[in-house]
């Protein structure tokens, strides 16, 4: 049984949802799951401009841990997600990647399975350069990247996207499609079989 950690930002609640599914997918092919949300770093007064954002940090805050570097010492393959900021991750997600420098230099994020996800408010406002961004950052830490590529024609149906699961929210929150949270899931799968091979 595989161990995956589903490491994600969410603002108002896009990435989040793709995060779930993404975890669903890889329990359902067997593994170990943890689901975990990189600290807020964003201060109180920016997050209440935002009626969706401060709804989601308020729901989320009991529901879902927060991120430390052990999870990902502990996992055998990881998914990291993040909302594009101007075609890159988020500034929460790269400030709990800049923690990892230990683990990194011990070789302990090395050879395990690795994917990325994201959510723009546009269909082309970054989704791709964010989740290859993402995959330099995988390479760094010598990881093995599994991207769904075009591995199930339900890809297609969620905009065909090879890299990784991606939304365009249009600005509003919790706006996956059904496509596209069964992408997610495929793409947990996927991650969850391919680690199996992995630590065989």
């Amino acid at each position: 049984m595989p161990k995956i950690a589903v490491i994600y930002y969410s603002s108002t609640g896009n990435v989040h949802q793709l995060a779930a599914a993404l975890a669903q997918g890889a329990e359902e092919a067997g593994a170990e799951v943890r689901l975990r949300r990189v600290p807020e770093l964003a201060p109180e007064e920016a997050i209440d401009s935002n009626p969706l954002w401060r709804a989601h940090v308020d729901a989320t805050a009991a529901e879902v841990q927060e991120a430390t570097p052990a999870d990902l010492e502990w996992a055998d393959g990881y998914a990291l997600g993040s909302p594009t900021r101007f075609g890159t991750p988020a500034a929460q997600m790269k400030q709990f990647i800049d923690t990892l420098g230990g683990l990194w230099f011990t070789g302990k994020l090395a050879n395990k399975g690795a994917t990325a996800f994201t959510s723009a408010q546009n269909t082309h406002g970054g989704n791709e350069t964010t989740i290859l961004t993402f995959f330099n950052i995988f390479s760094h830490f010598g990881a093995v990247i599994v991207p769904p590529g075009y591995t199930d024609p339900l890809l297609f149906e969620a905009g065909g996207n090879p890299y990784g699961v991606s939304n365009a929210s249009g600005g509003k929150s919790a706006t996956a499609t059904e496509a596209e949270l069964a992408a997610a899931r495929y793409q947990g799968r996927r991650l969850a079989e391919v680690t199996a091979k992995l630590v065989a």
